[in-house]
């Protein structure tokens, strides 16, 4: 007689990706937040203003936290929800500021205002990424900071942002280089977008790109993978039609 078969086991469901994107209040990094939890993923954001952040928790996947990623506490806290989660396979730098309202000269910028701009744009994404780096690299996960074209010029009020800019894409493709993980400083464009309008104050910028739009060229950036550096976001491959998690 033929012993019965063993009932089957049943296989695990796979566990989904999980993202970190700070500043997923508004404009390009809500964007990529409500793409990413279309798309299966969890997603750990953060902003200021917990009114802006509320809805987010409404879509599946996303946990926000209120809070300020320059303070060290909240950066804690953005990590402590890595940790639950087990895995991290992208961490996007997103959140930044402008500094001091209108944008000024360099002579008339003064140090703590440029400590300021630096400490969000620069050293919390450094900060972040020191207490999230081995999770990312034990997933095989990409860092991803987002960039400026006011980086590539000299263009007169835009010297401290400018500045704190290109720190930050440095910073990105070192941390690449000496963890091997995939990492890419991306350039945006311009963006309809708050940022955009307050450095323009009076300026109709409602003919500027939906930050929507370039979210796919940045999921695109995942699935492909091409080498670590600087893109702009027109020079990226054409969209796939979803992420690949590794």
């Amino acid at each position: 007689m033929t012993a019965p078969a063993a009932p089957a086991t049943p296989t695990a469901a796979p566990t989904p990706p999980v993202a970190v994107v700070t500043g997923g209040s508004a404009g390009l990094g809500r964007a990529l937040v409500t793409a990413l939890a279309a798309q299966g993923w969890t997603v750990v954001t953060d902003g200021r203003d917990p009114a802006a952040l509320a809805p987010l928790a409404e879509l599946p996947g996303v946990r926000p936290l209120a809070g300020d990623v320059a303070d060290p506490a909240h950066r804690e806290r953005l990590a402590a929800a890595v940790a639950g989660a087990g895995r991290l396979d992208l961490l996007a730098h997103n959140a930044s500021t402008l500094g001091p309202l209108p944008l000024r000269r360099l002579r008339d910028l003064a140090p703590p205002d440029l400590d300021a701009v630096w400490a969000v744009n620069a050293a919390a994404p450094h900060a972040l990424t020191r207490l999230l780096v081995d999770h990312l690299r034990d997933s095989g996960g990409v860092l991803l900071s987002l960039s400026s074209d006011v980086v590539s010029g000299h263009h007169p009020t835009w010297g401290g942002y400018a500045a704190t800019k290109a720190a930050l894409d440095h910073l990105t493709l070192t941390w690449g280089a000496e963890e091997s993980v995939a990492a890419y400083a991306v350039d945006p464009g311009d963006m309809r977008t708050r940022m955009h309008q307050d450095a323009f104050p009076g300026e109709d910028v409602s003919d500027r790109p939906d930050p929507a739009t370039v979210v796919p060229r940045l999921l695109a950036l995942l699935s492909h993978r091409p080498p670590s550096g600087r893109y702009r976001a027109d020079d990226l491959p054409a969209p796939a039609s979803e992420p690949v998690a590794r």
